[in-house]
């Protein structure tokens, strides 16, 4: 499809949704919001310490601290298809951060999206998620929020190109992907469970990464943690719901909790944005909170149940022989003549669904940038993975890449010079 035809029917789209969302908005739902649960005089020690707890849960240090720039100041990029948007700064400085705003100002922002001044927000916000959080959490956060030190940093003009610079628009996107609420917790299950579900569906906004987005930048709820490309971060985000591919049924509670809090697991380790959300948020998390989580994962209803079955008979000889070679002489020290591993240090490759996965974005990447897990309280030395980008050209890339995901057993595909050339110059963010 023609790039200009493709904008058109994405505009057009939209279009339609927001005369739709019009109707909906002059019923100003935000104007319908619960008391702020915050009492007049000082705020006291511990719901600053439950607000700086949910805010790392939230991962709010991560997007609105700009590398090097001072925490919670804003201005960090966030690339999209349709431009750059760059977060603000909600330290309490008076004139440019949110100093001048209430609890009432900041619940509305969490709870529908709505700015203090009446603006739209872009959906880089996770509002869509934070509309789960509770009254009581959205003040612990906004508490805590203002008693960090004040920055004096204005907010950055978003980069977005006309039409998507247009507030008006994200009328339509709301109408089509967005839904107002808190959390309700689900009746037949257990206390347990339902903290897992309001973590993970809330301040965790686990779905904004591992839920492939349409052409509109949004994403359904019935395809929720169905995985799919992180956009302009050429990292891919695995399913949650497939044992093809992060899918958690087989996983034991603890393997899911250690791969959260401390980045690494006898099934593997985090590397890539998944790192950034560990290293920022999930090691921060008390054990009850990351259990819980896992439980919630590890009961998603289970999708892609056929295991696939090993390719390597469609690759070629030559090839197989190139990658065993490869691997052999660079991966086995580390990760076992038969792809055993030595965990949790060097994760096993043999029966690892991340590198079975339809998708080779990710090792292709790991090969040729290499990475570290996150150094977390639980795992503070981590071992790491050094890049081969300047050793191996695009052919020995692909074999060595094709030779772990078809050996052993491994169900995975075989993959191609041209796919290991389109990501060796991609930005290493």
């Amino acid at each position: 499809m023609r790039r200009p035809f493709a904008i058109a029917l994405v505009l057009l789209a939209l279009a339609v949704a927001a005369a739709a969302g019009l109707l909906l908005w002059q019923a100003k739902p935000w104007q319908k919001l619960e008391p702020s649960t915050l009492q007049g005089g000082t705020v006291g020690s511990d719901i600053l310490s439950r607000g700086e707890y949910l805010a790392r849960v939230g991962d709010c240090v991560a997007c609105h601290t700009a590398p090097g720039g001072r925490e919670f100041a804003g201005q960090r990029a966030m690339a999209t298809p349709f431009g750059n948007l760059y977060t603000s700064n909600i330290t309490p400085d008076d004139e440019t951060g949110i100093g001048r705003w209430t609890a009432d100002d900041f619940y509305r922002m969490m709870h529908t999206g709505v700015s203090k001044n009446g603006e739209l927000l872009y959906p880089a916000m996770p509002f869509a998620n934070y509309t789960k959080v509770t009254r009581a959490d959205s003040d612990a956060i906004y508490a805590y929020l203002m008693s960090v030190a004040p920055v004096k940093l204005p907010n950055r003009p978003h980069e977005l190109g006309f039409p998507f610079n247009q507030r008006e628009l994200l009328l339509g996107w709301r109408t089509l992907y967005f839904q107002q609420g808190e959390y309700q917790p689900d009746p037949r299950q257990s206390v347990e469970w339902n903290r897992g579900a309001y973590l993970v569906q809330g301040l965790g906004h686990c779905s904004m990464c591992h839920t492939a987005v349409s052409a509109l930048g949004g994403s359904r709820d019935q395809q929720a943690f169905s995985g799919g490309m992180i956009p302009n971060q050429n990292w891919y985000a695995p399913s949650l719901t497939s044992n093809r591919e992060a899918g958690l049924g087989e996983w034991e509670i603890q393997e899911i909790t250690d791969l959260l809090q401390a980045g690494v697991s006898k099934r593997g380790a985090v590397y890539g944005p998944m790192a950034e959300v560990t290293y920022h948020s999930l090691q921060y998390m008390n054990d009850g909170d990351v259990k819980a989580m896992a439980v919630y994962l590890k009961s998603l209803p289970p999708k892609d149940e056929a295991q696939p079955t090993s390719q390597a008979q469609l690759v070629a000889p030559a090839t197989m022989e190139l990658g065993r070679r490869i691997y052999a002489a660079q991966c086995a020290m580390c990760h076992g003549d038969e792809g055993q591993g030595f965990p949790p240090g060097f994760p096993p490759l043999a029966n690892n669904q991340s590198i079975e996965m339809a998708s080779p974005v990710n090792p292709i990447r790991m090969v040729l940038n290499g990475g570290y897990a996150p150094a977390t309280r639980k795992n503070p030395r981590p071992y790491g993975m050094p890049p081969f980008a300047h050793l191996l050209n695009d052919q020995e890339v692909a074999a060595v890449v094709t030779y772990v995901r078809v050996a052993w057993g491994n169900g995975g595909t075989p993959v191609t010079a041209a796919q290991a050339n389109a990501l060796r110059s991609v930005p290493l963010e």
